[in-house]
């Protein structure tokens, strides 16, 4: 493959990304702002899980939902069927994460959550898969057909739903009120944290 093949080759992978974004919009529904009620109104922590791909998702919209504001945090399915299910509790919302809402161990996780008194919230393709109806709400996106190479190496459905995360997390910053003082205080660290002490 010579260099403009490849520099051809990007461009199109970042215009499928593109087109697959795009219609992430049309697939938002009242379900999305009942989601960002349910987690405005979460008196507990937010416990976010996914397996494989999801599972980076998942660690990455656990750590933005803490930057603004929201208390979260990334629970391994793994894990939790070794002891770490004793993090949930009754007032906390546990959100799962998996493509078609099949995974053994993020849905043996759902019914803990469930059953300790969580609040299941489900992002999936399929609302009707085990996920999806042991879930009290479901975010039921999917990234379009051809996003992915093979139809199954996550990358572009992955960026998909990274983007459905990030419109979750800048409602709540929004809807908080949360302030650039407060991210300081929780992100004093790094080039960020030496930019925010240059404006405060």
């Amino acid at each position: 493959m010579t260099q403009q093949q490849i520099l051809d080759l990007a461009a199109d992978v970042l215009a499928t990304e593109q087109r697959a974004l795009s219609s992430l919009v049309g697939q938002l529904g009242p379900s999305l702002s009942n989601a960002v009620e349910i987690l405005l109104n979460c008196r507990g922590h937010v416990i976010v899980s996914g397996s494989g791909t999801s599972h980076a998702v998942a660690l990455r919209f656990a750590h933005l939902l803490s930057c603004v504001g929201t208390p979260a945090f990334f629970l391994h399915p793994g894990d939790s069927q070794h002891g770490a299910a004793g993090a949930v509790r009754a007032g906390d919302v546990w959100i799962g994460l998996s493509k078609g809402g099949e995974t053994a161990e993020v849905c043996y996780l759902a019914g803990v959550a469930k059953k300790r008194g969580a609040t299941v919230i489900a992002i999936t393709e399929n609302a009707q898969s085990t996920l999806g109806r042991s879930a009290d709400l479901v975010l039921e996106v999917k990234a379009p057909e051809g996003v992915d190479p093979f139809g199954m190496v996550a990358t572009g459905s992955s960026l998909f739903n990274s983007a459905l995360c990030d419109v979750i997390c800048v409602a709540l910053l929004q809807l908080r009120g949360y302030t650039l003082e407060q991210f300081g205080e929780t992100h004093p660290g790094g080039a960020v944290g030496k930019k925010l002490k240059g404006i405060f």
